[in-house]
């Protein structure tokens, strides 16, 4: 049988086979890329949050050891978002302290999960189902960072919170949902002693770390 030479047919098949590939990657890739939306040319009005694009992860040292994190999975917000000026936004937010999930790794043994949301020195999400931040002043930085402040209410308690806050882009017409749609991070920190939970201070840190990821769409 007749070797097929390197850069004879063979060499040329998996060129043009490579040269495809490529050609398609491209073509995905640009099926993909959607340039953003200046923030000031975005629809005024009123944005609630795309559940399916949103994280709300907190995090406190366990003995100084490590940075203990878990996240709530029941959450919304809603955006009255002015473009003209965004310091006349508001934001309101609620989170449902039950749907606290830690990823403990024996649930067979203990449904820390449980303990932590209903337990009465702790979370005590029976009683206080509802925790609850309403803005009152957001302050522009620059086009991209800014903080807002605003009222958190936690286990009965009412006290402010000020997050900073990442504007990470923008799109009049999002690829998949196809609505006007904005995108933000933010992060904070809270002393929890504030809100009359005390329980293992200082061995559990008082001071809690607040992780926010959030698409809002109108």
């Amino acid at each position: 049988m007749k070797r097929i030479r390197q850069g004879s047919y063979g060499g040329s098949f998996a060129g043009t086979l490579r040269a495809a590939f490529s050609a398609l990657a491209l073509l995905i890739a640009s099926t993909l890329c959607y340039a953003g939306t200046p923030y000031a040319e975005m629809p005024a009005g009123k944005y609630t949050l795309d559940k399916t694009h949103a994280q709300l992860h907190w995090r406190v040292s366990h003995l100084g050891l490590i940075n203990y994190t878990a996240r709530f999975t029941d959450f919304d917000a809603t955006l009255v978002y002015d473009p003209k000026d965004p310091e006349k936004s508001s934001l309101e937010a609620t989170v449902n302290p039950l749907s606290l999930e830690t990823d403990y790794p024996y649930p067979e043994e203990t449904d820390f999960d449980k303990k932590l949301s209903e337990g009465k020195d702790w979370l005590n999400g029976k009683k206080f189902p509802t925790i609850k931040f309403t803005s009152t002043e957001l302050k522009k930085i620059d086009d991209k960072t800014g903080t807002i402040t605003g009222n958190l209410n936690f286990l009965g308690v009412t006290k402010p919170m000020t997050l900073n806050v990442t504007f990470n882009g923008a799109m009049a017409k999002q690829p998949f949902s196809k609505k006007p749609t904005l995108g933000f991070s933010a992060v904070g920190k809270i002393k929890r002693s504030d809100w009359g939970l005390t329980t293992y201070v200082p061995n559990i840190g008082d001071e809690v770390e607040l992780l926010i990821e959030a698409e809002f769409a109108q």
